[in-house]
């Protein structure tokens, strides 16, 4: 799934409006609101551009419950809830989405499209514009095919299930490499990894690793994805799913999947601990 952000003091549900427009042209549209937007919306309600309006437009469908879904005979849901985080929903459209549209008050960690002269607080700046008016919406999309995709296990697992080959297929097997905060109890914190590779020499390896990992007898899919940017103490880092005819050969390949992307694949790691920072080209730590 591709994600971006809209930010602005103004004009960011106009411009949100016209980026899920063309991009629901090309596939499937998550939308999301979050508080400090311009229009005050907030994310704890879940909406897919409904149709048909549940009795007071989904206020009160949480009164008593934590969550709770509107789904009517015809036409589309309407969620609300309590304690839903952007990454939260973000992992939800991660299953079941081509592109994730997020307006936002410039606090989210995405490739961001600014709407007047708004200063961000994270995530890189895709493109700018004077107004939602002026925004090339084009550019905007042709931009996002350099961008890296937002995937969760989850996306991983439903991609692989996809296969053609399904069906033959008794075994899932998954790696999860996620930042340590620390490897001995004296350790200094880590509190966040930061990871660069040369984009196209690295995609080049990675799809090479999956392709010959694929060729095995007994396996069917496999998907390798490894984060770049900053990823926080706690966060996963790199994710191995193998779809497998059997349990031998789905841990099997997930190990050799991991233990070759870490050998292979060219990226750099800057570690930054409460005290000190370095950067290292091997010997991830995860």
């Amino acid at each position: 799934m591709y994600a971006i952000a809209i930010a602005g003091r103004s004009g960011t549900t106009e411009a949100t409006d016209l980026l899920v427009e063309h991009l629901a042209q090309r596939g499937t549209v998550g939308r999301v609101s979050l508080d400090g937007a311009d229009q005050g919306e907030t994310a704890n309600t879940d909406t897919a551009n409904p149709t048909q309006e549940p009795p007071d437009a989904g206020r009160g469908l949480a009164d008593s419950a934590d969550r709770a879904y509107w789904l009517p005979e015809e036409g589309n849901w309407v969620a609300a809830g309590k304690s839903l985080s952007i990454d939260d929903v973000l992992d939800r459209f991660a299953r079941t989405c081509d592109y994730a549209v997020v307006e936002s008050g410039g606090a989210v960690r995405l490739p961001t499209v600014v709407i007047g002269d708004r200063e961000i607080e994270e995530g890189e700046v895709l493109a700018r514009a004077p107004s939602a008016g002026a925004l090339d919406v084009q550019s905007v999309v042709d931009a996002l095919a350099d961008v890296d995709q937002y995937e969760t296990l989850g996306s991983l697992v439903s991609r692989v299930k996809e296969s053609a080959d399904e069906e033959f297929a008794g075994a899932i097997a998954t790696f999860t490499g996620r930042v340590r905060a620390k490897e001995h109890e004296n350790d200094d914190p880590t509190e966040y990894l930061e990871f660069e590779r040369y984009d196209s020499v690295a995609a080049e390896k990675m799809a090479t690793i999956r392709e010959e990992l694929e060729s095995r007898d007994g396996v069917y899919e496999v998907a390798l994805h490894h984060r770049t940017g900053v990823v926080e103490a706690g966060e996963d880092i790199v994710f191995v799913v193998v779809l497998a005819g059997h349990r031998t050969e789905a841990f099997r390949t997930v190990e050799d999947g991991i233990n070759r992307l870490k050998e292979e694949v060219p990226l750099f790691k800057k570690e930054v601990t409460v005290n000190d920072e370095f950067w290292a080209h091997t010997g991830q730590r995860e």
